[in-house]
């Protein structure tokens, strides 16, 4: 287990801006649909933090798209139920996209879609916004601080 920094607010409520989480290393180098993960983004995501977390939407072989006639996202012609959005987020995302996930990537996107910088943003990039799943750090678990804030994370 590993801990780290939550930077920003791009996955609230899930997480939120300041807290510490818990990484199981156990699950480096690997992504299953829905999890909240921390990965390595240098090369693949731009900014000044090397370490992201988002979460994964779809992995090889899945097809991505938004949104359907009621602003959700669509895994592989169906569409995706996420309890954890912002009740405030009117469509899953303000950007329309149609992707194919390449064997061995992942497609990642932060919780606060309005406040997010992810694979929405990447899409004309070299790589698409696909992130190799080898990158994973780990699946995070749990928020330990502060203290008062502590919980589990699960998808």
């Amino acid at each position: 287990m590993t801990t780290y920094h939550v930077p920003s607010g791009s996955m609230a409520p899930t997480l939120k801006a300041g807290e510490y989480i818990l990484v199981d290393r156990t699950s480096r180098g690997t992504a299953e649909r829905g999890t909240v993960v921390v990965f390595d983004g240098e090369g693949y995501f731009g900014g000044s933090s090397r370490y992201w977390v988002k979460r994964v939407i779809g992995v090889g072989g899945d097809r991505v798209r938004c949104c359907t006639d009621d602003g959700k996202l669509e895994v592989n012609g169906h569409a995706l139920d996420e309890p954890y959005l912002p009740r405030s987020l009117a469509r899953a995302s303000a950007v329309d996209f149609d992707v194919a996930i390449p064997q061995g990537h992942m497609f990642l996107l932060g919780d606060s879609r309005d406040n997010s910088s992810d694979s929405r943003d990447h899409l004309g990039d070299p790589g698409g916004g696909m992130v190799p799943v080898t990158r994973t750090q780990g699946r995070v678990t749990r928020v330990v601080w502060p203290l008062t804030d502590g919980r589990d994370i699960s998808h």
